[in-house]
């Protein structure tokens, strides 16, 4: 008995994500055909100049752009940025330091205490 294994194939969307850049940005060539495992590495490990320019300088997606700012992305929605940001948006977004931001930042900060406090006292336990 042999076992043929196949080659593992994405769409461009789950590529995208996994690359973590904006579908829509990237070149008609990548979004419309499929991606093996084995391009993913690829390109993961030597990115092409389209995929250093994306990454660099945006469009970025939500994702990106709520680690970037410092907030969920649910607080991204909350803002009101609901599509993807370029690097400089971003950047004037931070000089700027809207109300909601700040709010948003405090909350995200409160989040992550929390959840450090959790994870010690669950640590505390287990010993």
């Amino acid at each position: 008995m042999t076992s043929h294994q196949s080659t593992q194939t994405m769409k461009p969307a789950t590529a995208a994500k996994k690359l973590g850049v904006y579908l829509e940005a990237t070149p008609a060539d990548f979004r419309e055909g499929v991606v093996s495992r084995a391009e993913l590495n690829e390109l993961q490990a030597n990115p092409p100049q389209w995929l250093q320019d994306l990454r660099r300088n945006g469009p970025h997606p939500r994702p990106v752009v709520a680690a970037k700012l410092g907030v969920s992305i649910a607080g991204l929605a909350r803002g009101g940025v609901t599509e993807a940001l370029t690097t400089e948006e971003i950047e004037t977004l931070k000089q700027e330091s809207p109300e909601w931001l700040v709010r948003e930042r405090a909350t995200q900060a409160e989040v992550r205490k929390e959840a450090a406090r959790l994870k010690k006292k669950h640590a505390e336990r287990n010993d």
